[in-house]
């Protein structure tokens, strides 16, 4: 049998597009499910141009394609279902059902994998918010939908209740109460059916509910590190993971509390294409086929610099000032404010001294 494989990606952003290139070194064939054809993903695959709940579309990937991926949450699980072989999927339709709906995956963490969550409450109405104790903060999310912020509300007083019951009474809901910690970090697991291999820890710093910058590895004690790594393994094993998975979590003085989960390539594991000797888009790919998974290694402490729409012009000048970055540019036609337009990733033991974009060098 050909060691060459289709592989069929749903999505053709800028995950997609990596995936892609990981699989096409790996000397794999790839098409890819997207409802633009000049999509990031056009430039290194072929496109079929269709909404991700078009079940014909998905029935045309599937028949052309060994395998099937996924590049994001939001895809039709039903409709996949419908269409896929034995096996076809390796990551599964359920670990899409859990990441697709904050209620689910809730439970999946904290009654399945056993780990630690923010105290939190399902919430299907504004009366579940009547009686809730506003000498705390807490965040309400959509249990579908939400990403980069969208579909959530704060909450620290009187004053927001009336827009987060709005919110409530339009959707489910999870209410979580606010965690104090220390940082924010993540962890990429790759599995492949049987085994796993985990990536370091990164320290996520966010603006405006975005990612803007990770740093490589995470400024936490080696116990915490340790700790966290063991709680991505433990879910990877849950879920008898096949492909990357992203476990968000928060670093506590003595804990780690587990945020959300996943399952696929993130964006805060962009450093590893450059700083590890595998990338989690070549452990995504290996995993996905069930091939052998290497053990991670990172070359040298590093960080990873979100480039939004409003930073282009600045991170073109920061490469030409800072020959030693690596820039990554998506093939997004469309330079949108908020908008992942690509990354840079360097080498650096000051991350303190790589000043985000929008933060200093964007002027």
């Amino acid at each position: 049998m050909s060691s060459t494989k289709t592989i069929g990606v749903i999505g053709g952003g800028q995950l997609g597009q990596m995936m892609a290139i990981s699989a096409i070194y790996m000397g794999h064939k790839v098409i890819t499910l997207d409802p633009a054809s000049d999509c990031p993903s056009s430039r290194v695959s072929e496109v079929i141009a269709a909404p991700y709940d078009d079940v014909d579309a998905l029935r045309q990937l599937a028949d052309r394609c060994d395998v099937l991926t996924y590049e994001f949450e939001n895809v039709d699980a039903d409709g996949l279902d419908a269409v896929i072989k034995d096996g076809q999927l390796p990551q599964g339709t359920e670990l899409l059902r859990i990441s697709q709906n904050r209620i689910f995956e809730k439970d999946f963490l904290s009654n399945k994998a056993q780990v630690t969550v923010a105290p939190y409450k399902v919430v299907t109405s504004s009366l579940d918010l009547e009686d809730i104790d506003l000498s705390k903060n807490y965040v309400l999310k959509t249990a579908t939908g939400g990403y980069d912020g969208h579909g959530q509300k704060v909450i620290t007083s009187a004053e927001d209740l009336e827009e987060a019951n709005a919110l409530a009474n339009s959707a489910e809901c999870v209410l979580e109460e606010f965690v104090n910690f220390d940082l924010e970090i993540s962890v990429i697991v790759s599995g492949n059916g049987k085994d796993v291999t985990v990536f370091p820890v990164q320290e996520n710093i966010h603006r405006n509910n975005i990612l803007s910058k990770t740093i490589v590895p995470a400024r936490i004690s080696d116990r915490l590190a340790d700790r966290a790594k063991a709680i991505a393994v433990k879910i990877a094993e849950q879920l008898n993971l096949s492909g990357t998975l992203c476990v968000e979590m928060f670093a506590t003085a003595d804990d780690i509390i587990v945020n959300e989960i996943a399952p696929r390539p993130h964006n805060s594991g962009h450093y590893s294409i450059e700083a590890c000797d595998f990338s989690q888009f070549d452990t995504h790919i290996l995993g996905i086929l069930g091939a052998p998974l290497p053990a991670i290694n990172l070359h040298e402490p590093a960080v990873m610099l979100n480039i939004l729409g409003q930073h282009v012009e600045a991170a073109e000048r920061y490469v030409t000032e800072n020959p030693s970055a690596h820039l990554h540019m998506y093939g997004k036609l469309e330079a949108k404010h908020n908008r992942k337009m690509g990354h840079v990733t360097l080498f650096s033991n000051e991350p303190d001294n790589v000043v985000e974009f929008g933060k200093g060098i964007d002027f």
